[in-house]
């Protein structure tokens, strides 16, 4: 008796993993990336993920695997979640540094960064990163288009990080940390000298230049 359950346990156990790699294996992975293709163009960017990802684990070596993770990153970046978009965009160009996506890729971790950019009354590290990736991409691959495109977004994040310097400097500057303030003034000279705030910072260096005289003539 034990037996003949046993061997029903087998022989469900044997039917339902056939079952399995049917189902498994009922979308080759034509189907699958097309399945995905059309979800992004509905914007189904779940759905879309969820199918490149089946192609991916299924198919690693199939000829449309690489599109799988390219468009992996690509739904997540429309998801606006820019730090899976960026991991996944990264391990791209990791895998596969000379495939000819490759500036599209870099521009597209740039705009990750240049997306998070906050007020320049906050932290500026997405400013600066999505700055050096973007210089990199030009540096890499001045002659493709995506190195163009990022040239009117490196003078945002250059004008967004000139804005935070002064900001801070300002900040300073009516606390009456005069050297402080006038570090940050001459910093946006050196560092920002064409977006647009060189002027009042050149105002504000002289003020406190004035400042630390006075401070110095009372201390005498």
């Amino acid at each position: 008796m034990k037996r003949f359950i046993f061997l029903g346990i087998i022989s469900i156990f044997v039917f339902t993993g056939c079952a399995w790699f049917e189902t498994k294996e009922e979308k080759p992975a034509q189907e699958l990336a097309n399945d995905g293709i059309d979800y992004f163009r509905d914007r189904d960017y779940r759905k879309a993920i969820e199918s490149f990802e089946k192609l991916k684990d299924w198919y690693p070596f199939s000829k449309y695997a690489i599109l799988a993770e390219l468009k992996i990153a690509d739904a997540h970046f429309s998801l606006e979640e820019y730090e899976d978009a960026i991991f996944a965009y990264e391990a791209f160009e990791s895998l596969h540094p000379r495939n000819e996506a490759i500036p599209y890729v870099i521009y597209q971790v740039g705009l990750c960064y240049f997306k998070q950019i906050d007020t320049i009354d906050r932290d500026q590290t997405t400013a600066k990163k999505a700055l050096d990736t973007f210089r990199r991409l030009k540096k890499q691959f001045p002659k493709s288009p995506y190195a163009r495109n990022a040239g009117s977004r490196i003078k945002k994040c250059l004008k967004s990080l000139a804005g935070h310097e002064l900001y801070v400097g300002l900040f300073y500057f009516k606390s009456k940390h005069y050297k402080a303030a006038l570090n940050r003034f001459k910093s946006v000279l050196v560092n920002y000298p064409d977006v647009g705030v060189h002027k009042k910072a050149l105002e504000h260096i002289a003020l406190c230049e004035a400042s630390l005289t006075k401070q110095q003539e009372k201390e005498n």
